[in-house]
């Protein structure tokens, strides 16, 4: 269940009352992981995996409500704004426009609550700098590259001016102190972000309810990390990327997908003891409990598009880090709680990789149904897998049955299912995930609310529309808590007090 999927005013799902009835409903359902996606800014195509940031959080769920209990923000100014005309889907423009014109004015009252009494120096809370410090391997460029880029009109950070571009230090330093107040503001923004999600992720672990977390596995070509990354991703001779990431043509897309996400120079990072690759899990290990990994694949063999291909189909297959990375990872953080999405085009070099690190991998059950004994049938998903009915780029389940499964496979699952005339495909789908063997299953909220396609999250390929669906006001009822719970208790997935 996406955060931005959650109901409530203000054009988009945030960290609010919305949120924390959804965690009180996961608990009273019986439930255990909240997976949700990334939480980074939303960027090109509204994307979660194409952010600016690999490491800031989206201003968009910081609760507006939340700032109004600070004094920071008055109802009226931002309770009453058009945000969109369908409560049941985000309207990105609106969100973007409105939003941060509202979040500058908490700022301003923030400021001015620091303020001494003169109104002269700032005089910032402990808790404001020790957050500032914890994070300052990614605070300051970031916020310097939001700072740029919003003066900038928000043109990709390979259209600046060549000093603020490149990079050259004396610029930098003369535009940070130019700017120190826009400067100021995009901390702040992460400062309450963070604030509101560490105290959701508190209330929802004490009921019980982990945090299941994604990352992708590379960085946007327009991010602060590819501005400040250099020697970090693979260069052509003028200093552009040279080669782009994406994967072969393949089930979502006939031309493969052209990602254009710059593709990491490994050999570099195997140097660095993969220093960024340690920062950056520690990091997301402090966001989320569990932490899904997409595109685990390009782990071991990754699809690399020379820049300027107008498809996938120009690219070829290269090694990447193997379990080197694992390695470095696991020696600096520990035990990892990361689950690998292994899904596209699997050699059995992947399959190694996957069994040598341990972690689990996925099972999707719209998969299961073209022919033969597929890997994703539920009698073949093994322990240690994580099952799906689909992924945020399946539609739904409703939506599939209906408009997506051919004749051939809608009669594979009546078969495999044993279903009868007026028997629920849906339903019966839901109970084959969760009478699985695999020790995790988890279940889209769309799914078991039995929404068709406008509920559907990504169609890979396609430029807007996408990351839209929100759920109506009060779809987390007793009653489906109820249903959840006791489906999840058949297949002995709850307490045991369900299991009698």
């Amino acid at each position: 269940m996406p955060v931005s999927s959650l109901p409530g005013p203000n054009g988009i799902g945030c960290f609010g009352e919305a949120a924390y009835h959804f965690v009180d409903f996961l608990a009273k359902a019986g439930q255990t992981i909240w997976q949700i996606l990334p939480l980074s800014p939303t960027g090109y195509g509204d994307s979660p995996y194409q952010s600016c940031s690999a490491f800031a959080g989206n201003p968009y769920f910081i609760s507006l409500d939340a700032l109004a209990e600070q004094g920071l923000l008055k109802p009226a100014e931002y309770r009453r704004l058009p945000w969109g005309d369908d409560p049941e889907t985000v309207d990105y423009g609106a969100v973007y426009n409105l939003r941060f014109p509202v979040l500058r004015k908490a700022f301003e009252r923030f400021k001015a609550g620091c303020t001494d009494q003169h109104g002269c120096a700032l005089y910032l809370p402990d808790e404001f700098y020790a957050f500032t410090l914890k994070n300052s391997h990614w605070l300051p460029d970031y916020a310097l590259y939001m700072a740029i880029k919003t003066e900038q009109g928000m043109k990709p950070w390979a259209q600046w001016p060549a000093p603020l571009k490149n990079r050259d230090e004396a610029a930098l330093k003369e535009y940070a102190a130019a700017h120190a107040d826009e400067i100021l503001f995009w901390e702040f923004l992460q400062y309450e972000f963070t604030v509101q999600w560490q105290a959701l992720k508190a209330y929802a672990n004490s009921k019980g309810v982990r945090i299941m977390g994604d990352i992708p596995i590379y960085v946007s070509a327009d991010s602060a990390d590819a501005w400040t990354g250099g020697k970090l991703f693979e260069r052509d001779a003028e200093g552009g990327f040279a080669r782009v990431a994406g994967c072969p043509p393949d089930y979502f897309a006939a031309d493969g997908q052209l990602w254009g996400n710059p593709v990491y120079d490994w050999a570099y990072h195997a140097q660095t003891g993969y220093a960024w690759w340690i920062s950056r899990i520690r990091s997301a290990l402090e966001t989320y409990d569990l932490l899904r990994i997409d595109h685990f694949r390009g782990f071991d063999t990754y699809w690399a598009i020379p820049a300027g291909s107008t498809n996938a189909r120009t690219g070829k297959w290269e090694n990447g880090p193997g379990m080197a990375l694992f390695r470095a990872l696991e020696a600096a953080l520990g035990k990892l709680p990361i689950i690998a999405e292994d899904l596209g085009e699997l050699f059995p070099s992947v399959r190694q990789l996957l069994a040598e690190t341990g972690f689990p991998g996925m099972k999707v059950l719209q998969f299961a149904f073209s022919g033969g004994d597929s890997e994703y049938l539920p009698h073949n998903c093994l322990p240690n897998f994580v099952v799906y009915p689909g992924t945020h780029d399946n539609t739904t389940l409703a939506d599939w049955w209906e408009n997506g499964a051919t004749k051939a496979e809608k009669a594979r699952v009546t078969r495999y299912l044993n279903l009868k005339k007026d028997d629920d495909a849906r339903e019966a789908l839901i109970r084959a995930a969760l009478g699985t063997t695999s020790e995790r299953v988890i279940i889209p909220m769309y799914d078991w609310l039995g929404i068709g396609a406008k509920a559907h999250l990504n169609t890979p390929g396609r430029l807007g529309g996408n990351w839209a669906w929100r759920a109506a006001k009060g779809f987390d009822s007793a009653r489906l808590a109820a249903t959840i719970r006791s489906e999840c208790a058949r297949y002995y997935r709850v307490s045991a007090a369900d299991n009698r």
